[in-house]
């Protein structure tokens, strides 16, 4: 089993620190500064071992070279991406597979947010670190792919297990949940997880990891079958990839 430690960083970004006790590997997901991570490494008596990015915005590699000089670790990376992550060691894309001792972790690409953009999934941990390709009630912003890329994304991670814990790059929750119940506003399970939400970050505390079942039942970005979310759209009989595409519309100018 992992041992995985969230750094809040920046305003409202996450970095993730995964550390195999059994191997003694660490690896740190979308390092966007590499001070804090260096402090926890030290705390903990960690050596990282790898970098595992995402994609190539500075909010998610900022931290790569000065980590991957005073760590020696590997940099690892989209193949799309070669020349835009800095410090790239291996270059990876859909179908590959890395390990982290004994923890599988497949690479699925996510085109959409960015055209490079990749996932990493741990299946016995039931664990993806899907930087902005899905946020808890959200979905990244369509940077440089198409809603047809996104949606298509979007079913990869729908087909994973229900328990899966997401372990996305930001703390958008509040305000995707307001976006949320405004096209879905009679979704029960939406209001209680709202609820939720309110209450844990009047306590400063973190929203995230959800879980894929939490999101399959709340967001609406997983969910434009919703005869509700159609109505409100007055899309009543659009293909599924034309509402989300919609709905991505409308929270860009929520």
């Amino acid at each position: 089993m992992l041992d995985i430690i969230q750094i809040p960083v920046l305003k409202d970004n996450y970095i993730y620190l995964l550390h195999d006790s059994a191997s003694d590997e660490t690896a740190v997901v979308d390092p966007a500064e590499a001070n804090p991570v260096l402090r926890i490494l030290a705390e903990k008596n960690w050596t990282l071992n790898y970098i595992f990015n995402t994609h190539h915005h500075w909010d998610h590699v900022g931290g790569n070279l000065l980590l991957k000089e005073r760590t020696g670790c590997g940099v690892i990376a989209s193949s799309y991406d070669q020349n835009r992550i800095p410090g790239i060691d291996q270059a990876v894309s859909e179908g590959d597979m890395l390990r982290l001792g004994d923890e599988v972790i497949e690479v699925i690409n996510t085109p959409g947010h960015t055209l490079g953009h990749i996932v990493y999934f741990c299946r016995q941990q039931h664990a993806l670190f899907c930087g902005d390709t899905l946020f808890s009630l959200g979905c990244g912003r369509l940077f440089e792919g198409t809603p047809e890329q996104m949606w298509h994304s979007l079913q990869k991670i729908r087909a994973l297990p229900d328990e899966t814990k997401i372990y996305c790059a930001h703390e958008y929750t509040e305000n995707n949940a307001r976006f949320a119940l405004s096209v879905d506003p009679d979704n029960i399970a939406l209001k209680r997880y709202n609820e939720t939400i309110h209450r844990l970050r009047a306590q400063n505390k973190s929203t995230i990891p959800t879980t894929l079942a939490q999101e399959k039942a709340c967001n609406p970005f997983l969910r434009p079958e919703s005869a509700a979310i159609r109505q409100i759209l007055n899309m009543p009989e659009n293909k599924n990839v034309d509402v989300f595409a919609r709905l991505r519309q409308m929270k860009d100018h929520f």
